[in-house]
């Protein structure tokens, strides 16, 4: 039987681990395999209730036996992530597939198990992921494009007749509404081969946060191992809880990183610098069209600026990525 490590990362959300811990265990059930957390040092106590509550709750003992682990350092979400996939099984061995979930999602009973089972009916397919909604039932947007120049401009430009020009570079397409190929998913709840990890590594510890996900299926996919959306399993999601995303007041440096990163690592440095003058232009017939027809601005402040900013600057000096330090004490910032 094949064996599942359940992997679920922790930053300063105890409380909403717990409860993802709770839900993956219930959906563990006739799966052979273990959960694993990992506290990113949210150096709050987190590390300590859990791990007092999975052994209050016989989770450390159970048949899907739990463990609490402690990454000793907050090197964002991939470097957490291969923590605990490094980890392994509790018995020391590795497992057939290894399955991320985020602190604040929660599978349905059966959505693990949807996952596995399309896995193993598909071996040419190299990772699975689920649909992803919100508490209320509405779908999140977790489907996606490879990133492009063309859909960056698309992205930003948000008009009509460009949009239907550009419809086959679109990032966030309509949702597919069955199970099917797709280029990318987000890592909210992901099942991913092990063996295809072997092959081609695991998450590039050079993001801190966002785009790692994105790099690592387009790695697989360039490697012969696509990316399948799974419609029968379905995830609760609240979305953005530890990172504070859908309150940024301006965009953190480390996105920016991430992004030029991920350019110029899959496609070149030419084609991030590209990449950016895409979306600026496109950003700017955005505002042209919001100062017409009054609209407000949705972006966060100065977001076209500190994109341009930027990526001048590392133009001028090539990309440094951001020291750890400093990554973390934004991300405690918004």
């Amino acid at each position: 039987m094949a064996r599942v490590l359940t992997v679920i990362l922790n930053w300063r959300t105890a409380q909403m681990t717990l409860r993802a811990a709770e839900a993956a265990l219930l959906a563990m059930r006739g799966i052979e395999g273990a959960v694993v957390i990992v506290d990113n040092d949210s150096g709050d106590g987190s590390f300590e209730e859990m791990s007092e509550q999975a052994r209050a709750r016989g989770w450390d003992s159970g048949p899907h036996q739990l463990r609490v682990l402690q990454s000793g350092r907050n090197g964002g979400f991939g470097a957490g992530n291969n923590f605990g996939i490094r980890a392994g099984l509790p018995d020391g061995s590795a497992p057939d597939y290894v399955y991320l979930l985020n602190s604040d999602a929660f599978p349905a009973p059966d959505a693990i198990a949807a996952l596995l089972a399309h896995l193993e009916a598909h071996p040419a397919t190299g990772f699975a992921g689920s649909h992803i909604h919100g508490e209320d039932g509405a779908p999140h947007h977790t489907a996606f494009r490879f990133p492009s120049i063309a859909g960056e401009f698309e992205q930003a430009a948000r008009f009509g007749p460009i949009s239907r020009l550009l419809r086959r570079a679109i990032v966030a397409p309509p949702l597919p509404q069955a199970t099917g190929r797709v280029d990318w998913l987000a890592g909210a709840s992901l099942m991913m081969r092990a063996r295809v990890l072997d092959q081609i590594g695991l998450f590039d510890e050079t993001f801190f946060l966002y785009f790692e996900e994105t790099e690592l299926c387009l790695r697989a996919a360039r490697a012969g191992w696509p990316t399948d959306y799974v419609v029968e399993s379905r995830v609760a999601h609240i979305g953005s809880v530890s990172t504070g995303m859908k309150g940024w007041q301006r965009v953190p440096r480390f996105w920016l990183d991430s992004r030029l990163y991920y350019y110029a690592k899959c496609h070149g440095r030419a084609y991030a610098l590209g990449a950016t003058v895409a979306h600026v232009a496109g950003g700017l017939i955005w505002r042209a069209r919001a100062l017409i027809q009054r609209k407000a601005f949705i972006d966060p402040a100065h977001y076209l600026g500190d994109m341009s900013a930027h990526a001048a600057a590392w133009a001028l000096r090539g990309f440094r990525p951001v020291a750890k330090k400093e990554t973390a004490a934004a991300v405690r910032s918004v």
